[in-house]
């Protein structure tokens, strides 16, 4: 392997303090792309989808477990997927791995789940032995298909008014790479991370930075 080349300590830090502008120019055109995301028009869901889960039947305002946002996951596990019935699709399941703890989503009032077309006893089961403790529900009709991942891996975001449903944004590709941080999975929804710096539209909910931040069992919602 032809390796860079070896400098010294200076050296070194004055090429980190180069490549620094550029990591500062990345994470600035982040911030704009995720401000653009709540600027995107809503798309209601006028359907009633129907999931299996732990506790029996759901809906998919269910999935929202009382809070205003939803993320959800489809992940591959099913009859037909490579690793079955011992384990889900790899880049799902390595995806699975990288999801932080979702108490902390809840603190900025949005839920998180998983949805496959695995039955809830396969699902609890694969669950319990990998270690994930993601909400992760069954499909029983067409929202793979009308949600863009009955073929492939994605990553919707909804909010709700209401009892009224609403899509706004959908990662897929390598774009669903980049999620697995409470972060990440913030700057997709409508509302964002809810912080005072951000570039929100007037009225948007926001707090100080770091105020809300908190241990993942110390939450009045972990409670």
């Amino acid at each position: 392997m032809r390796t860079p080349s070896i400098v010294t300590p200076q050296e070194w830090e004055a090429a980190r303090e180069r490549l620094l502008v550029k990591e500062k120019e990345l994470t600035r055109a982040r911030d704009a792309l995720a401000a653009q995301r709540r600027r995107m028009p809503w798309q209601a869901v006028e359907k009633k989808y129907e999931f299996d889960g732990p506790n029996g039947k759901a809906s998919l305002l269910d999935l929202f477990e009382g809070y205003r946002q939803l993320v959800v996951y489809r992940a591959f596990f099913e009859p037909g997927v490579h690793g079955w019935p011992d384990h889900g699709c790899v880049g799902c399941s390595l995806m699975a791995d990288q999801v932080a703890d979702v108490t902390h989503l809840k603190a900025r009032d949005t839920a998180f789940a998983y949805a496959s077309r695995a039955p809830q006893p396969d699902i609890e089961r694969l669950k319990a032995r990998m270690g994930w403790k993601m909400p992760w529900y069954t499909i029983t009709d067409e929202f793979d298909a009308d949600f863009g991942v009955d073929e492939y891996h994605g990553t919707n975001a909804f909010i709700r008014e209401g009892d009224q449903v609403y899509r706004t944004y959908f990662i897929n590709n390598r774009g669903d790479e980049a999620l697995g941080s409470t972060w990440s999975y913030l700057d997709m929804t409508a509302l964002g991370r809810q912080e005072q710096w951000e570039d929100s539209p007037e009225g948007y909910p926001q707090t100080p930075p770091y105020q809300w931040w908190n241990w993942h069992d110390a939450y009045e919602h972990a409670k």
